[in-house]
């Protein structure tokens, strides 16, 4: 749950004070955009990817960015440290603001509504780690433009929903026979030992975690490509790997009940969540007290 301090427009404050007008488009419309990275300790993990990704979201919707970089690090710092540190997970949300009525299109000068909370980083068990974790699949039934971390998540939240009443951890999704994504993560395969992801389209959130497999892969020597993903190709895999803010990196060792290769987690995933675990602080930015 959130921790007792929250940033909303201007303001550090409680929670139990925290007020936002039931006029507020992102209430209405979902009109907004938001951001979730993981604090190691005090220090932002791919500060910059996260921020280069709300801007891009913004933009997506027609929004300018309502802060720059040194901002942006002034306002997770107070809220951090606020909050006493640690290892937490930010959530921040834009959204268009408040207007005096419901119109659908935006009136021009409204001022965007800011909000951002923590609460403590969630402990992936030993347990996740060392056998792996489950996944279904089903369609992908959302929006056409995923690639814009929209706070508009009805279908995320129906498809992991899928999830939790299989008593698995991930819905990855598929759309025209090929794989895009997890509903709350990134998905690849790994066949022959290379690392294989869905190229980046409208269809895809430019998963900031995603790009963290990337960068290791190659530092550990592992291949990778980027390219459509068939459901075959998804279901014969080797190896499924996901990876999100929250989650960080897993391994899938059961999809739709049946094993993913030899039912463990395999070897390219132990060589990159190794990697994952010992880069956390040099892949951090220090947050400003």
């Amino acid at each position: 749950m959130p921790l007792p301090l929250v940033w909303l427009d201007g303001r550090l404050l409680p929670l139990a004070e925290a007020r936002i007008s039931p006029l507020d488009r992102g209430f209405l419309f979902g009109d907004g955009a938001y951001e979730v990275l993981p604090v190691y300790a005090g220090r932002a993990y791919r500060f910059d990817a996260h921020m280069d990704r709300l801007d891009g979201s913004l933009a997506g919707i027609r929004m300018a960015p309502p802060l720059d970089r040194a901002g942006w690090l002034d306002v997770f710092g107070r809220l951090v440290h606020g909050n006493g540190g640690g290892d937490l997970l930010l959530y921040v949300q834009v959204t268009r603001g408040v207007e005096p009525e419901r119109f659908h299109v935006p009136q021009p000068g409204t001022r965007p509504t800011v909000f951002a909370c923590v609460q403590r980083l969630p402990v992936v068990a030993t347990a996740a780690i060392e056998n792996g974790v489950g996944a279904v699949t089903a369609q992908d039934i959302r929006w056409g433009r995923c690639d814009i971390k929209s706070t508009s998540l009805l279908g995320n939240v129906l498809l992991r929903w899928l999830a939790a009443d299989a008593g698995a951890t991930e819905t990855l999704l598929l759309r025209d026979g090929r794989l895009t994504e997890g509903s709350s993560s990134s998905a690849h395969v790994v066949a022959g030992g290379c690392i294989v992801t869905p190229p980046q389209t409208h269809a895809i959130l430019p998963g900031t975690t995603r790009g963290v497999i990337f960068e290791l892969a190659g530092r550990e020597g592992v291949a990778t490509e980027r390219r459509p993903v068939t459901e075959a190709e998804l279901r014969s895999a080797d190896e499924v790997l996901i990876a999100s803010a929250g989650g960080g990196i897993r391994a899938v060792t059961t999809l739709d009940g049946r094993p993913v290769g030899d039912g463990k987690p395999g070897p390219v995933f132990r060589r990159i969540y190794a990697a994952f675990r010992a880069t956390q602080r040099e892949f951090s930015t220090e947050l400003p007290a």
